[in-house]
């Protein structure tokens, strides 16, 4: 059985007929108005100095289009357009709701000239092949339905020696943090998101969806097999997060 196999079995709302596309896609609609609030919330911040941290990876690139993949309300692209200063980002997401949210925050920043925002599958992204710098996705390939054709589909827009930057949650194995990070995300996170968002099976999917997700070296060999060359994996916070860096 592939990793992938194991990261499709994986759904917010197990019995429903819904594919887990369509079960993501629903999740998040559902959760969009409190999104930003705890993502910043049940990191203590941290989540901010990661995804600088990966953006570094193409500082030196200097990117002139930008994909961000997944981009729910624009954080990522927001963060990009202001450290890397590209000439344009299209950020694409399969809910509509987290969009919504996400073109308000980009008008209200005066960005809607540089990023533009969109309803958009990551395996059957709507550009021409080579078009874009560099890709990012963050917090959102564990949601992918088929990961390896959403891995393909980025490296076929992507222009060569063109960059994909992951960053994505893992698995610490170091003690204590092993430990509390479980307990906290498997029992506190669900509370929270009940208590916000109104939504305790959306994060309490977000455990289940991490621990099955292929990670580290695995994850490094799906990027290598899928075509992607000079793949690196960098842990940040004591392996509770990754970055992945990976050429075309």
């Amino acid at each position: 059985m592939s990793e992938n196999a194991n990261v499709q079995k994986i759904v917010p709302f197990e019995g429903s007929k819904l594919s887990k596309k369509e079960q993501i896609a629903s999740m998040f609609d559902d959760i969009a108005f409190r999104y930003d609030f705890l993502n910043h919330f049940m990191s203590l911040g941290i989540d901010v100095i990661w995804r600088k941290k990966a953006l570094s990876y193409l500082k030196s690139l200097q990117p002139k289009q930008m994909l961000d993949v997944a981009t729910g309300t624009g954080d990522f692209a927001i963060m990009a357009e202001k450290r890397l200063r590209p000439d344009s980002i299209v950020g694409i997401d399969i809910s509509e709701g987290m969009l919504s949210h996400g073109r308000e925050k980009i008008k209200k920043l005066g960005l809607d000239n540089k990023i533009t925002l969109q309803l958009g599958d990551s395996e059957t992204i709507s550009f021409p092949e080579q078009t874009f710098d560099a890709i990012t996705v963050a917090f959102g390939v564990r949601n992918f339905e088929n990961l390896e054709k959403g891995l393909s589909e980025m490296r076929r827009v992507l222009k060569p020696a063109g960059k994909l930057v992951i960053l994505e949650f893992s698995n610490p194995t170091v003690f204590p943090i092993k430990q509390l990070y479980n307990l906290y995300f498997r029992y506190i996170t669900p509370l929270i998101g009940k208590w916000i968002a109104k939504s305790e099976a959306a994060y309490s999917y977000l455990p289940e969806s991490v621990k099955a997700f292929p990670q580290g070296e695995a994850m490094k060999t799906i990027l290598i097999n899928t075509g992607f060359q000079a793949v690196t994996c960098k842990t940040l916070s004591f392996g509770i997060c990754s970055i992945y860096c990976a050429t075309r």
